[in-house]
């Protein structure tokens, strides 16, 4: 019979290997949380604080908090029979994001949702997620998503700075010109509203910035060498300030340096009067 410091040992040691997944796959962790409704499967893994930043939501702080907010997400998703496809994960340091294409029940059609989940941990006992959306396929209205993070560092540079820069000046060549020849750009509201190719991503541009450039002010860049995941808070549009509003954007590189694709997750809209 097992000597008991040996039952010891095998629970310390399964408990170790459930931390170890866990934060391997903080996204996956937290996506099963909301999925079973079960709050505890974050809490076994970060004990001290878990924060989250959600579109619906808001900002959720506290063990109480996370519980209710998770039980009424697992309501809410089982409601709408959703599942959920991995797009593309990037991790680099302590961040990990993982865009999704959610599939919601829409009374005989499927509504497909793009949806991106950043996770961060500074410490081993907390993490932050944040979720990053446009919530038009859901409700058919965009919803003003006010700044949640401060202005960052050091911008991404390469690529996706000359983008950032074309998008600001509103030139839409230059914009254009960021991309390789079968690039493209995926709005937020959905994978039916992407521009591929040189013809299409410039009258999509030309449009876009016909009334001036559009502000985005980079706050936390994730970047493994393939893509580069960038949290923004929308600034301005047209010459027009807005109330800053909260967005994320992954770029993915070709082989020849330019923009394979581009990804945008949020329910930013121009002033009214402008395109």
């Amino acid at each position: 019979m097992p000597w008991f410091p040996d039952f010891v040992s095998a629970a310390e040691m399964a408990r170790a290997q459930a931390l170890a997944a866990g934060r391997a796959d903080p996204v996956g962790r937290y996506l099963a949380a909301l999925s079973e409704g079960d709050a505890r499967v974050l809490e076994s893994v970060w004990p001290g604080e878990v924060v989250v930043f959600d579109p619906r939501a808001g900002e959720i702080r506290g063990h109480r908090e996370l519980r209710r907010f998770v039980d009424a997400n697992r309501s809410w998703l089982a409601g709408r029979r959703a599942r959920t496809e991995v797009v593309a994960a990037t991790r680099s340091g302590g961040r990990a994001v993982v865009e999704l294409l959610a599939r919601l029940d829409g009374g005989g059609q499927d509504v497909v949702w793009p949806v991106a989940v950043v996770a961060e941990s500074t410490a081993d006992t907390s993490v932050v997620f944040r979720t990053y959306c446009s919530q038009w396929p859901v409700d058919g209205r965009r919803h003003v998503r006010p700044a949640f993070l401060p202005p960052g560092g050091a911008g991404p540079g390469d690529v996706v700075e000359r983008y950032r820069a074309a998008l600001q000046a509103g030139d839409a060549e230059a914009a254009v010109g960021t991309f390789a020849a079968d690039g493209y750009y995926r709005e937020p509201i959905g994978p039916e509203f992407t521009h591929r190719g040189t013809a299409a991503l410039r009258s999509f541009f030309t449009a876009r910035l016909g009334s001036g450039g559009i502000g985005l002010q980079h706050c936390a860049v994730t970047d493994d060498g393939l893509r580069c995941a960038l949290e923004y808070n929308c600034l301005s549009w047209g010459g027009r300030e807005l109330p800053p509003q909260a967005g994320l954007g992954v770029f993915e590189r070709a082989p020849d340096g330019l923009l394979a694709a581009a990804r945008f997750y949020d329910d930013v809209q121009p002033p009214a009067g402008l395109v």
